[in-house]
């Protein structure tokens, strides 16, 4: 059986964005969910980001690649896609 993740986002246009979402949340003056509620792009940002539980080869590599790496409660640097630019934060691991 393959690993699965679960794992929420935040979707936003550009780095900077991203990076100053980043830094919100690691200096502690903004909580992830809530970002995610009030600046992401993406559906999911009204439940917080969430994105379920997922494995491999479900979500674009970039993504994937760096969801997988991160450990449960660890939020990643900003990752580019296609879609835009991400903040991953990994919730739980089966």
């Amino acid at each position: 059986m393959s690993e699965e993740i679960r794992a929420s986002h935040i979707l936003v246009k550009t780095e900077q964005e991203a990076i100053d979402l980043y830094n919100e949340i690691i200096n502690g003056t903004t909580d992830f969910a809530q970002a995610a509620q009030d600046k992401s792009l993406c559906p999911s940002g009204q439940v917080g980001g969430d994105l379920g539980f997922f494995g491999k080869g479900m979500m674009v590599k970039p993504f994937e690649d760096a969801a997988f790496a991160l450990e449960v409660g660890e939020i990643s640097q900003p990752v580019q896609t296609q879609f835009g630019w991400h903040l991953i934060q990994l919730t739980d691991k089966n």
